[in-house]
């Protein structure tokens, strides 16, 4: 393997640029700026924008810069980019015919896998995104209940009900829709007293950033039981990577539903809507279908990768390295004197600026983050980071060697 990018001034882009000019012109989700999240396209003019290939822990941008890659396509690489064992399952699949009107053997062996792995799931419902998953959670709750309101927390996709911004919305869906502070029970508490007997689920990420308090989940539950509305856990980035079966094997509760997504199948798309066997029976009151459901070349692939994740090993690895991680940008922040704070789970790290002026944090962030990319290592300065399978501990090593610098130079400016 080839050292990564490592270079002390402006960072060769030029393709990356010309792209983006291309793709301006015919792409919608180019020509407005933070499509998605905040800074969306990371600093500008000092990241690459397009890539070429991945592999292992490693991406290659259009102007052949290498990087230690701690994006992960937010999260759905968890073994290693283009893992040779979940290739060649999907390439079996796809040799095979993948979509086939007929139901073939992979959906159950899929299906029975989460069942066993996933705490409190007694049926499936395998579907293709993230947003998929969440909303058709949404429905059942509603159909279960009887009731139309939502109480959710966290980044929940796209659809009318939980999009971040308001356009294209109307009202009466929004109006729908509440949401309370994070390991705050008593905002909780006041949403389910505001609308007593109307509230069908509480969906919510189990953390993000902040992990939870002591009893905070297990009193989310209990909450929303007593007030008869359904728990519902949005475990896209959580699930297959901070423990096999999710948040809820971590922190040992239970909740009545559960999505999964991203790690899931190591990057390919399929996502999963799991649960009490009476609640997911709704199923055959509403209608949640998609011609693309049934296409099985990403099953075949969450088999594969939930084999090679069955013995704990990997996962283990994953949550050492973060725990070193963690522990040397600590180490570096007080070295160097930086208002900074590590967060966020070992697998799922995060790093905030917290200078009090907030033009200097940012400016403090962008410097942090010029440094690390010049230096080959591709950490996103808005969204949490992920530690993949495939990382060693000489990766590590270099990404902490460029924290370094980059650190030394986000002091200057502070």
């Amino acid at each position: 393997m080839t050292e990564v990018t490592d270079v002390t001034g402006e960072l060769r882009l030029d393709n990356s640029m010309k792209l983006l000019a291309r793709g301006r012109l015919v792409d919608a989700t180019l020509s407005e700026k933070d499509y998605v999240i905040e800074r969306d396209r990371l600093v500008d003019g000092a990241y690459p924008v397009y890539g070429e290939r991945a592999r292992g822990a490693r991406i290659w941008d259009a102007d052949g810069n290498e990087y230690l890659d701690y994006i992960l396509a937010y999260g759905t690489i968890i073994l290693g980019h283009a893992d040779p064992v979940v290739t060649e399952a999907a390439l079996r699949e796809i040799e095979e015919g993948f979509s086939i009107t007929l139901r073939k053997r992979t959906q159950i062996e899929l299906a029975e896998r989460l069942v066993q792995i996933i705490p409190g799931a007694e049926r499936v419902f395998l579907l293709k995104t993230g947003s998929d998953a969440t909303s058709a959670a949404v429905r059942l709750a509603r159909a279960y209940t009887g009731r139309d309101r939502v109480v959710r927390w966290g980044y929940n996709g796209w659809h009318d009900w939980a999009a971040q911004r308001p356009g294209g919305i109307p009202d009466t869906v929004r109006t729908q829709v509440d949401t309370f502070r994070y390991n705050d029970l008593d905002s909780l508490r006041e949403v389910f007293l505001r609308y007593p007997g109307q509230i069908a689920c509480l969906l919510l990420m189990p953390f993000e950033l902040d992990s939870p308090e002591p009893g905070f989940l297990q009193g989310a539950v209990e909450l929303a039981h007593d007030h008869g509305a359904l728990v519902v856990f949005d475990e896209m980035r959580s699930g297959f990577r901070v423990a096999l079966g999710g948040a809820q094997e971590l922190f040992g509760v239970r909740a009545d539903l559960a999505t999964f997504s991203k790690a899931m199948a190591n990057g390919w798309a399929v996502s999963a809507l799991t649960g009490r066997a009476d609640v997911m029976a709704m199923v055959g009151r509403t209608h949640i279908s998609s011609t693309f459901y049934s296409n099985t070349v990403a099953m075949a692939a969450a088999v594969a990768t939930m084999d090679q994740l069955a013995d704990g090993v990997a996962l283990e690895k994953v949550r050492r390295l973060g725990v070193r991680l963690q522990s040397g940008l600590s180490e570096l922040i007080q070295r160097h004197g930086v208002p900074a704070e590590v967060r966020g789970v070992p697998q799922m790290p995060f790093l905030t600026f917290s200078h009090p002026d907030p033009a200097r944090a940012r400016l403090m962030q962008d410097t942090f983050f010029t440094n690390t990319t010049r230096r080959g290592v591709l950490l996103h300065p808005t969204h949490h980071w992920f530690i993949c399978a495939a990382t060693t501990d000489a990766d590590l090593d270099h990404t902490l060697a460029a924290c370094d610098e980059a650190f030394r130079a986000a002091a200057k400016v502070a």
